[in-house]
């Protein structure tokens, strides 16, 4: 699959992948200056990227598992949404969740894109839903091991 993708400036990087059966794509922080995020902080990280994602598939933002484990570094929406329809700038809302401020530095890898596809649900309201075993429980309901 190809995705068009446009540079928005020239510190721009293209998404790239870490190894062959990688699913996502890193982005690149490609703003002008390096930023600092101090502890329980969200800062808006800038790709200079825009994509031209195909109908009937989403652009899913990751955490990137080095930068969230080690530094503490991970997308405040935990999972960020492309949408096809979308051609601004893709942006990572990184949140600072370690005990020290995080400094993020031009050109660094801050999070990873999978592209996939989805269904689109047109849901209906009903006064019944079927039964089954499980029925109303969750949270734990199945057991803690």
């Amino acid at each position: 699959m190809v995705i068009k993708v446009k540079k928005l400036n020239d510190r721009a990087v293209l998404p790239t992948y870490g190894s062959g059966g990688a699913a996502g794509g890193h982005l690149y922080f490609a703003e002008e200056n390096d930023v600092t995020i101090d502890c329980g902080k969200t800062a808006f990280i800038g790709t200079a990227l825009a994509a031209e994602i195909p109908e009937g598939y989403v652009g899913l933002v990751y955490a990137r598992s080095g930068l969230a484990t080690k530094r503490g570094l991970a997308p405040a929406n935990k999972v960020g949404v492309i949408d096809s329809d979308y051609r601004g700038e893709i942006k990572v809302a990184l949140y600072n969740q370690s005990d020290k401020p995080q400094t993020v530095a031009k050109g660094e890898r801050i999070a990873q894109m999978v592209i996939t596809p989805y269904l689109s649900a047109v849901y209906e309201e009903v006064a019944e839903l079927s039964d089954t075993a499980r029925g109303e429980g969750g949270f734990g309901s199945t057991g803690s091991k």
